[in-house]
């Protein structure tokens, strides 16, 4: 972490880095996590804390509702330990609205949450999507699932989403 000469409060700006697995999301927030001032603060990936602490993976709808929706309040309230501490930029390793490209069926995830996209997006102050590779994707890590073109797919409806 860099020294940082900043006596000022600050007004946090929210900023998500999103995009399709093995984008290379949790890569850059770890160097601006080493490059930047404690001004900036980096979430971790709301999915990851879940997936890793044992929550059911499947690819039945019900299992897949019940983890977006535990991934949705997970993020929510990695970014509400947030709103007392003085960061000028809290970067997001993914957001709420990412879980849309995961949901299966017709049936809005937000509302089942008891939000809108609106709602969602208003949080935001800006969003960042870095996009999955063709080539060269990365199989390596255990919590990822898709394969390269699953990846892509997720990617593409995370942009619609975002858009």
């Amino acid at each position: 972490m860099t020294p940082c000469r900043c006596h000022a409060r600050h007004t946090p700006r929210r900023i998500v880095l999103t995009g399709g697995p093995g984008a290379g999301k949790t890569a850059t927030l770890e160097l601006i996590r080493q490059a930047f001032c404690a001004h900036v603060h980096v979430l971790p990936e709301a999915a990851s804390i879940v997936f890793g602490g044992g929550f059911p993976r499947s690819r039945t709808p019900i299992v897949l509702r019940a983890s977006q929706r535990a991934i949705f309040h997970v993020q929510r309230e990695l970014e509400a330990t947030t709103e007392e501490d003085d960061h000028a930029i809290v970067l997001c390793d993914r957001g709420t609205i990412d879980g849309l490209a995961y949901w299966p069926g017709t049936d809005d995830m937000l509302a089942t949450v008891g939000t809108s996209l609106r709602a969602e997006l208003a949080r935001y102050h800006a969003v960042i999507h870095l996009r999955t590779p063709r080539e060269g994707y990365d199989l390596t890590n255990p919590l990822r699932v898709e394969t390269a073109a699953e990846a892509a797919a997720v990617d593409a409806r995370i942009a619609i989403a975002w858009a």
